[in-house]
């Protein structure tokens, strides 16, 4: 097991620039009246497929040899981080197969398929996914690019977080605090990297949905625990069984803790980046803001980020937030 580092992070900003977009850090008046606070916006919603996952996504495989882009690639996810490995396949001439749950959201699942990924459908509760994808990886000899637990694919989403401590840096701001939205640890811990280099100050939280706070809790007892069945399924990216073995190694010594946030406020946080940042957000892209919104962190005082990590809802989950 290879744990990345901060200079795999660094290295991935430089490999994966001409393929992705620098997204803005944004601001409103609102959030800093309502926090106390300077409250900094990371807008991932806005990168190509509409989250962060190209960035991960695009630097495994450019370090794909040629046998190995020629063999292609397979993985699972319930659509985000198909719908990045479909794009950075088809630019780079590979073949992805994509299993995803057959309750994905239906525009997780186009998107997916209009950049031309073989989907293969499995049943979230009964099938074991992990599983699934490894076993065509065996029988076709496909590279396996699992959605977080890969050092690559962790330092390609930390390169969100550089470019974030830069944007505030250049509008004279040290971050205090980041704020994640946190399903496998993946993101996270890419950002924790990427901190731990450029911002050394910053406490990171992470933000998950309440029936789904697997982070928060293998934080405070210092080993991995798994969710229990059932729950919510508003956040459909954030439902991960367990954070991942590279993840929380990685994430274990450097996160200052976890967050978690009801439907009701992630619902909520949806409605508000609506109207004000004019910004589509999923609900496992709101948590973070979720958590500003409804005080479950104190940013009084401070210069806090909350990451927004998606931007793919279906319209009758975005109609249900609008209207709540």
């Amino acid at each position: 097991m290879r744990l990345p580092s901060y200079d795999d992070v660094a290295a991935a900003r430089v490999r994966i620039a001409p393929h992705i977009v620098r997204t803005p850090m944004l601001r409103h008046r609102l959030l800093d009246q309502r926090s106390g606070g300077v409250v900094l916006i990371k807008a991932e919603p806005l990168q190509r497929t509409g989250s962060f996952k190209l960035r991960g996504a695009t630097n495994a495989m450019l370090q794909l040899s040629a046998a190995e882009r020629r063999a292609g690639v397979v993985t699972h996810s319930s659509g985000n981080h198909g719908q990045a490995t479909a794009c950075a396949a088809a630019a780079l001439g590979i073949h992805a197969t994509v299993f995803m749950p057959a309750d994905a959201p239906r525009i997780k699942v186009e998107s997916t398929r209009a950049w031309g990924a073989d989907i293969r459908h499995y049943d979230r509760v009964t099938d074991d996914r992990e599983a699934i994808a490894r076993a065509h990886a065996e029988r076709t000899g496909a590279v396996l690019l699992p959605p977080f637990d890969h050092a690559e694919i962790i330092a390609g989403q930390g390169t969100l977080a550089l470019e974030l401590v830069e944007d505030a840096r250049a509008a004279g701001l040290t971050l205090d605090a980041l704020l994640v939205c946190t399903g496998g640890g993946g993101l996270i811990a890419g950002c924790a990297l990427a901190v731990e280099g450029a911002s050394p100050g910053t406490r990171l939280y992470a933000v998950e949905p309440a029936d789904w706070d697997d982070t928060a809790r293998s934080l405070a007892c210092g080993t991995r625990l798994a969710n229990a069945p059932g729950g919510s399924t508003l956040c459909d990216s954030l439902l991960s069984k367990m954070p991942g073995q590279i993840t929380f190694e990685v994430n274990r010594p450097r996160l200052a803790g976890g967050l978690t946030v009801t439907d009701a406020e992630v619902l909520a946080a949806i409605a508000f980046a609506f109207a004000h940042l004019k910004l589509v957000v999923e609900p496992g892209g709101a948590v973070a803001l979720a958590a500003l919104l409804a005080g479950r962190f104190d940013a009084h005082g401070q210069v806090v980020s909350a990451v927004i990590s998606g931007g793919n809802v279906d319209a009758a989950v975005f109609g249900r937030a609008l209207t709540a």
